[in-house]
C-alpha cells in the first residue's frame, strides 16, 4: 500500500494529495465517510472521480446519473488534457481563494470548480459534433450551479471562478489561462449578430463581481477590470479599468492580478 500510494505521489501529486486529505477528512469527520468514499476514495484516478462527481450533479429524471457517467469516462478516455486543465484549475482554486485550504474543496464543495469541469465535457461534446448533448450539459449547469457556459466557447486552464454565482460566458467568448472573476460576471454579446460577437479574455487576468464584459472586444494580458464595470471598448495588457462604462484608471497593479487578487484600487492603481 505504501509503495503504490508513493508511486501515485509521483506520477499525480494533485490526486494523491487528494487522497490523502480525504482520508484525513473521513478520520476527522466519519458523517462524511460515505460522501468522501464514493466521491474520492472509490475511484483510481481523478477522471474517474471527476466524472462520477459531474455526473452526480447534473443527473436528473431526464438523464441518468449512469448515461451522464459514461459521457463523462469517454470524454476524459479521448481528451487527456480535460484532467490536467481540472488539476490545473484545482491548484488555482488552493492558491487564490482564501477560503480553500485543501485540494479537496473544489472536489467536492465548490460549484465554480464542479461547474467548469462539466463545461469541459459539454465543450468536448461539441467539438465532437454532438451539440444537442452539449446544450443539454450546459442546461443542467445553468440548473444547478447558476452557471451558465455556452458548450463552444474556449476557456483555458488555471480557472478560479468565486462563489461561481449568475456566471453567463458566451458562446464565441475566449478565456486564457490563469484567470480569475468573481460572482456575477457577464462576457456577453451587445445585440443580435450570430458571428464572432463575444470578449476575448486575455491570461492572467481578474474580473471583479458584477463586471460585464460586452462584445468581440480584447482584455489584454494580466488586466484588472473592477467589480461593477461594464466594459465595452478593448483594454491594453497591464492596466485597471473601472466604471459604466469602463476606463482606463492606471495600472494593474503586480505582474499577475489574477493570482494575487487584489481588488482595490490605489493612487495610480
Amino acid at each position: 500500500m505504501a509503495k503504490t500510494k508513493a508511486k501515485v505521489e509521483k506520477l499525480d501529486p494533485v490526486w494523491a494529495r487528494i487522497l490523502t486529505e480525504a482520508e484525513d477528512a473521513v478520520r476527522d469527520e466519519p458523517l462524511l465517510g460515505g460522501l468522501v468514499h464514493y466521491s474520492v476514495l472509490h475511484h483510481p484516478t481523478i477522471e474517474r472521480a471527476l466524472s462520477y462527481r459531474i455526473s452526480l450533479k447534473l443527473a436528473n429524471g431526464e438523464m441518468s446519473e449512469q448515461i451522464l457517467r459514461e459521457i463523462c469516462d469517454e470524454a476524459h478516455a479521448s481528451d487527456p488534457d480535460l484532467a490536467l486543465a481540472a488539476r490545473a484549475d484545482i491548484v488555482a482554486v488552493y492558491e487564490r481563494d482564501p477560503a480553500c485550504h485543501r485540494f479537496l474543496q473544489p472536489l467536492l464543495y465548490f460549484k465554480g470548480f464542479q461547474a467548469i469541469q462539466s463545461y469541459r465535457v459539454a465543450n468536448w461534446l461539441w467539438r465532437q459534433g454532438r451539440q444537442d448533448l452539449a446544450y443539454m450539459f450546459q442546461m443542467r449547469c445553468s440548473e444547478v450551479f447558476g452557471v451558465d457556459i455556452h458548450p463552444a466557447a474556449k476557456i483555458g486552464r488555471g480557472i478560479m471562478i468565486d462563489h461561481a454565482h449568475s456566471i453567463v460566458i458566451g458562446e464565441t467568448a475566449v478565456v486564457g489561462d490563469n484567470v480569475s472573476m468573481l460572482h456575477s460576471v457577464t462576457l456577453g454579446g451587445t445585440g443580435k449578430e450570430e458571428e464572432d460577437r463575444h470578449p476575448k479574455i486575455g491570461d492572467g487576468v481578474l474580473i471583479g463581481a458584477g463586471a460585464k464584459v460586452l462584445g468581440n472586444i480584447k482584455i489584454g494580458n494580466c488586466s484588472r477590470i473592477a467589480a461593477g464595470s461594464v466594459v465595452l471598448e478593448e483594454v491594453p495588457p497591464m492596466k485597471t479599468v473601472a466604471g459604466v462604462p469602463a476606463r482606463i484608471v492606471g495600472e494593474a497593479g503586480c505582474s499577475q492580478p489574477s493570482i494575487n487578487m487584489d481588488q482595490l484600487i490605489r493612487g495610480g492603481a
